[in-house]
C-alpha cells in the first residue's frame, strides 16, 4: 500500500511541474519553454462578464498564448496560483487553482484555472485551459 501513495505523490508532484512550467514561461517571457507544456492542438477557454452581467467567452489555441506570452511586453505577467487541488486517473489529470495574475506588481484580476492534463511519453501536458476572470471576490 505505501507504494501506491508513493506513486500517486510522485504523480501529483510531475502533473504540478508542467502547470509551474506554464507560469515560469508566462513569468520569463519564454515561449520556447511554454510550447515544451503545452500538447498540440490545445486549447484555451476564459469565461467572464461585461457590465450587464452577460459571460463572454473568449477561446483560443496555445499557440496564440504562445506567441503573445513570447512577445516582449512592459510588464511581467506573474500569475500566483495557490490552494492546488490535483485529481488523477492513469493518463488524464484535472487540476484545480485558483489564481490571482498581476502585470508587473499591479494586481490585474482573479479566478480559477482548470487544466486537463494527458500523460505522455516524453511526460504531463496541458491539453486545454479553462478559467474564470473577474477584478472583485478573489477566493
Amino acid at each position: 500500500m505505501l507504494a501506491v501513495h508513493v506513486v500517486k505523490a510522485q504523480e501529483n508532484e510531475n502533473v504540478r511541474k508542467a502547470v509551474d512550467l506554464l507560469f515560469d514561461g508566462m513569468r520569463t517571457g519564454d515561449s520556447t519553454l511554454l510550447r515544451k507544456v503545452f500538447n498540440p492542438n490545445s486549447s484555451l477557454t476564459s469565461f467572464s462578464r461585461n457590465e450587464k452581467d452577460s459571460v463572454i467567452i473568449h477561446k483560443s489555441d496555445a499557440e496564440s498564448f504562445i506567441k503573445a506570452a513570447g512577445k516582449p511586453h512592459k510588464e511581467k505577467w506573474d500569475e500566483r496560483i495557490y490552494d492546488v487541488k490535483i485529481l488523477i486517473d492513469d493518463m488524464m489529470a484535472t487540476v484545480w487553482a485558483p489564481y490571482k495574475f498581476y502585470l508587473g506588481d499591479t494586481f490585474s484580476h482573479c479566478g480559477v484555472n482548470v487544466f486537463s492534463m494527458i500523460k505522455t511519453a516524453s511526460g504531463w501536458k496541458i491539453y486545454e485551459i479553462k478559467d474564470t476572470r473577474r477584478k472583485t471576490e478573489c477566493l
